[in-house]
């Protein structure tokens, strides 16, 4: 069995972040042969284009490869205002300059957690588009959509206390294996 390296971006930086729970279940209920690590994004500057025009700053460059390198890419994000938080869409501003963009042809699985009943729907919705765009390869199915996240994850160790969150987290994760490797097959 080929071993599969997913990375995972957490669209809130907060330490106690729900979403930084949910990459915590993710990596819990892979499957066997597949590993998941959490790449950390708060050095990276607001985007500016004077900035970009003199080079990547080392925190973006690094991000960028580990990225390429990844067989996958989980984002677990929350949603700000109906949409993207704006610091994950700097991130991705970032990552997606030039034409080696690493997003391109990477499968993605998004996964959105918050505390209001609709689980950050509509994050999602606007990040798959932004996927789209830089030719990733989104997972279509199951969403996973996590209403009310505060009740179902321990406040103090993060772990999930929610066996329907379990259930679909873990579904997704198996079916995002599935789909890493279907993409590499249609790569040829």
């Amino acid at each position: 069995m080929t071993t599969r390296d997913i990375v995972a971006l957490c669209g809130s930086l907060r330490a106690a972040s729900v979403n930084r729970h949910v990459v915590q279940l993710a990596r819990e209920v892979l499957p066997q042969g597949a590993s998941l690590a959490l790449l950390e994004w708060r050095e990276v500057p607001v985007f500016d284009a004077d900035d970009y025009a003199r080079g990547l700053p080392a925190s973006v460059a690094t991000l960028r490869e580990r990225i390429r390198a990844a067989d996958g890419v989980l984002i677990a994000t929350p949603e700000y205002n109906f949409s993207i938080p704006g610091g994950l869409k700097n991130l991705i501003d970032w990552l997606s300059r030039g034409e080696d963009q690493p997003f391109n042809a990477k499968p993605v699985a998004i996964v959105s957690a918050a505390p209001g009943p609709l689980g950050g729907a509509r994050v999602q919705y606007d990040l798959r588009k932004v996927m789209l765009f830089l030719n990733a390869m989104p997972l279509v199915k199951p969403e996973v959509f996590i209403g009310h996240a505060p009740t179902k994850f321990d406040a103090e160790t993060g772990r999930c206390t929610d066996d329907t969150t379990r259930k679909f987290v873990t579904d997704q994760m198996a079916a995002f294996v599935r789909w890493i490797d279907a993409v590499e097959r249609m790569r040829g």
